[in-house]
This record gives C-alpha cells, sequence and structure tokens, in this order.
C-alpha cells in the first residue's frame, strides 16, 4: 500500500466534502512538490505533466469518497486498511492509520 492512503473523516455542517476533497489534494500536491524541489529534484520530473491548470500532478483524477453510514460498514472501512497493511510488509502504516481512524470518528 505504499502508493496510496486511506482517510477517514467528518464532513461538519457548512462544509462540502468536494471543497474538502480539493482543498486536501492541493495543499498536498504543494507540500510534495515543495518538499522534492527542495530535497529531490530528479524525482520531481517523474510528476512532471504538461496540462493547462498544473505542471506536476501527484494525486488521481478521481478520489473515491465512501460514506460510512452507520458502525458496521465504518469499522469495515476502518479494518480494511489494516487487515491490507499487515499483509503487505509495511507495518510502519498501521499506527497511523490507527490513530486517525480513532480520532476522526465521532459516533453522534
Amino acid at each position: 500500500m505504499p502508493n496510496h492512503i486511506h482517510l477517514i473523516g467528518e464532513v461538519l455542517e457548512g462544509f462540502e466534502l468536494a471543497d474538502l476533497q480539493r482543498d486536501f489534494l492541493k495543499f498536498t500536491s504543494q507540500q510534495i512538490k515543495f518538499d522534492l524541489q527542495k530535497s529531490h529534484s530528479n524525482v520531481l520530473e517523474k510528476f512532471k505533466v504538461y496540462l493547462k491548470d498544473r505542471k506536476y500532478q501527484f494525486w488521481q483524477d478521481r478520489s473515491l469518497s465512501i460514506k460510512l453510514y452507520n458502525d458496521h460498514i465504518f469499522m469495515r472501512k476502518l479494518h480494511y486498511p489494516i487487515a491490507r497493511t499487515l499483509g503487505s510488509g509495511h507495518d510502519t502504516c498501521i499506527l497511523s492509520i490507527l490513530k486517525c481512524g480513532f480520532l476522526l470518528y465521532r459516533k453522534n
């Protein structure tokens, strides 16, 4: 799983999922670009694209959003990346997934 991430969060009243996704992708892309410019300029060239609105692309065009409308679905989605991580040899991701998953989930 080193080529993607799973996030679990809550869209609070007054915010739209599409806006949050856009801002997250833009912010993280900028941070990745800044880091690569500073420390790994040869790697940055691998992300170069020739599009009207950008020079580099770090994320897929479409991200998948799934509403976690009950506790059963939430637990399935929380356990999926943990099980995949354990089986992949990328065990260092587990702590981050657990922290994010449980800190961002708030039962009403």
